[in-house]
């Protein structure tokens, strides 16, 4: 047991210890934390103090789930046998509470006799929406059910995070356990700079030739740009299988999972899972989001076919009339050739213009033009060499976030880019008290003496994470419970998704976009092929996230729980696909968006599109009113960025926009419109 005045996890201030904090240090502080939370449980049940009931319900878990975060964090970017035994140690036990809280009768009939005081009758604003949704939370989590059917939905949570959380691991673990080395000459058409990449991590352990990974900078080159078809189909197989081999096959774990969230949705009520989980969502319901999709997927078909047989027509005329047909491996290859024909741009010119630092400084010099906020790097400790600390400063002066970035890959990280919360500040009487938050990513790393040198669509992925960041940093929400991003996941992707568009901005791009040896602009011709490709295949990009949103909702309301899930998938996606997939397809073994968390984004994945719906149209102000307009900066933030949920989502998209979201001016941005 370590003691309690020794444990860097115990009273954690606003600097968190990352340089003292050990795996075995998690276990006792959580259960430290959680019998502090649930003598405040206790406290808070047996108290009749209207004035402070709904402070301290909002600050009941608040050091939990702090010390919950940086070990779920911890696991997840410096990943070690330990450290996955600290956080299986205590995922249980959190889980297990957060149930009994959701499911605690007392904790119920506190809030309802509450609910009925006059103080509670007089609430207005947040407060009152925050009453609100606990209540209506409690009785979608099943507070009113018998005690035998609580106890079911307790014991269906923690089997679904500790499945889950497995699911998780089985992904790390076989994304960790490929590496496949290669000579030079299997590598004929991919760039210079990912060829260096890739000798260098063979040479970091002592190996000749090449390392292919599964982390995206290792493997997407390859499938763009390797000549070698069969190199190309043994890292897409690979990756295929990531999930299902031996000692971590995640497709009995899928079948697992949709069982157990569809007897809990049962149990609760609902229909089906993602009528449980949009309940409290902008769309309402699963019957809604699909009908969302599939007109989705209605409008962009017609120009998602035509660019396939283009796409077929440029293969045949490449390749010639007896090639072999099109397979999953070749699609982006060929894409590129067709879009390097088409267009004369080559991806990889852009790359000199996009080192690392350059655009993280013109990221916090487009934020403090628009939104007035001010970024300085500072110092704290972190979790590896490789990461980063920054201050932020609101437009009045206030230091009101602090970030941490972290932006390579390692073999010890889970893959993609994510954005997370560890202190959650507010507004007091005394000042702010500021927020603290994180960004991660698996971006293209520097390689000998060259500096990382990004591709666009990673500079878009910094952009949309820091929207993420903002949502966090900029919240003036004095309730816990509703700041920043705790919003409907179908808006959370609004303040995400609109960073994006700044990337495009010809305006934007001279504070940043520079080559990283002679300091020149991105020359005005390779701006304009930049913008000419924009949309190449863009029916394509869309069908894709289509796809994902249209299975995901299906597995969750469609699957019968007899069919395998895998082939039931399968079937899906192939509507979807520009080629034909292959029988043994297991993408949903790999898919950690839907199965790496007990809900995540399950019955969710349509929120991705819909939000670029909102993101597209309400980028459509600052088209017409300025990227750089201060005054359209300061509604965004006032509207949307400081609200967090304490108002209706969709209220708070009319106060900026003047109206409802209208999904035309995203097909029109994306040149899918016949309008």
């Amino acid at each position: 047991m370590i003691s309690e005045r020794v444990n860097p996890l115990l009273g954690v201030g606003f600097q968190i210890p990352f340089d003292q904090i050990r795996p075995e240090h998690a276990e006792s502080a959580v259960g430290v934390l959680l019998a502090s939370a649930r003598q405040r449980l206790t406290t808070l049940t047996a108290a009749n103090d209207p004035e402070r009931f709904l402070s301290d319900l909002d600050g009941l878990t608040r050091e939990l789930d702090i010390v919950t975060t940086i070990v779920g964090h911890l696991e997840a970017v410096v990943s070690s046998d330990d450290w996955r035994a600290a956080f299986n140690a205590i995922l249980p036990k959190v889980s297990a509470f957060e149930t009994e809280l959701e499911l605690s009768d007392e904790l119920w009939q506190t809030t309802k006799r509450y609910s009925e005081t006059p103080h509670a009758r007089a609430l207005t604003g947040e407060r009152a929406r925050f009453l609100q949704l606990t209540m209506d939370r409690f009785r979608r989590q099943g507070a009113d059910l018998p005690p035998e059917k609580k106890e079911r939905v307790k014991a269906l949570d923690l089997e679904l995070a500790e499945v889950t959380t497995k699911y998780r691991q089985n992904v790390l673990d076989g994304t960790a356990a490929f590496e496949l080395y290669v000579d030079e000459d299997r590598l004929s058409g991919v760039p210079e700079r990912a060829r260096s990449a890739l000798r260098a991590e063979a040479q970091k352990r002592g190996r000749d030739g090449y390392r292919l990974t599964l982390h995206l900078p290792s493997y997407q080159p390859v499938l763009t740009y390797a000549d070698d078809r069969s190199l190309r189909q043994e890292l897409w197989e690979a990756s295929n299988r990531l999930a299902v081999d031996e000692g971590r096959d995640n497709r009995p774990l899928v079948g697992q999972i949709l069982r157990l969230r569809a007897e809990k949705a049962r149990l609760l009520g609902f229909d089906n899972f993602a009528d449980l989980v949009l309940a409290e969502r902008m769309t309402g319901s699963g019957a809604r989001a699909q009908t969302f999709e599939a007109d989705l997927e209605a409008r962009v078909r017609p120009f998602y076919e035509r660019e396939n047989a283009e796409l077929e027509a440029f293969y045949r005329e490449q390749a010639g009339p007896e090639a072999p047909a099109l397979q999953p491996w070749d699609v982006t290859y060929w894409a590129e050739k067709q879009r390097v024909a088409k267009y004369a741009l080559d991806d990889e010119a852009l790359r000199p213009y996009f080192p690392m630092e350059s655009v993280l400084t013109g990221l916090f010099e487009i934020t403090r033009r628009v939104f007035g906020a001010r970024v300085e790097e500072a110092e704290s400790p972190g979790w590896h060499e490789e990461v980063r600390y920054y201050n932020l400063y609101n437009r009045q002066g206030e230091h009101v976030a602090s970030f941490y970035t972290d932006w390579f890959p390692r073999d010890s990280k889970r893959g993609g880019a994510w954005m997370n919360a560890f202190i959650t500040g507010r507004p007091t009487p005394d000042g702010f008290l500021p927020h603290l938050g994180l960004m991660c990513g698996n971006l293209t790393p520097p390689v000998g003496s060259l500096p990382a040198l990004l591709n666009h669509r990673e500079v878009e992925t910094v952009f949309h994470e820091f929207g993420h960041l903002l949502h966090h940093a900029l919240s003036r929400v004095e309730t816990r419970s509703l700041a920043g991003t705790s919003v409907a996941w179908d808006f959370v992707e609004l303040p995400s998704q609109i960073m994006e568009n700044w990337c495009w901005e010809r305006d934007a791009l001279d504070l940043f976009a520079r080559h990283f040896e002679t300091g020149e602009r991105i020359p005005q011709e390779l701006f304009e092929k930049m913008i000419s490709a924009r949309n190449y295949r863009a029916a394509n990009a869309a069908m894709r996230q289509i796809s994902f949103g249209t299975v995901d909702l299906a597995l969750h309301m469609d699957w019968d729980g007899q069919r395998d899930p895998i082939e039931f998938s399968r079937e899906i996606l192939a509507r979807f696909n520009p080629v034909e997939l292959p029988h043994d397809y297991y993408f949903i073994a790999g898919f950690n968006h839907i199965f790496g968390s007990s809900v995540g984004y399950a019955s969710g994945y349509y929120s991705y599109k819909w939000s670029e719906v909102l993101d597209a149209d309400a980028f459509s102000r600052f088209a017409e009113e300025g990227i750089f307009n201060e005054v359209t900066g300061n509604e965004f933030v006032e509207k949307v960025l400081a609200r967090g949920n304490s108002q209706d989502p969709a209220q708070l998209y009319r106060d900026f926009v003047g109206r409802d979201p209208d999904a035309e001016a995203l097909l029109r941005r994306s040149g899918l419109s016949v309008s």
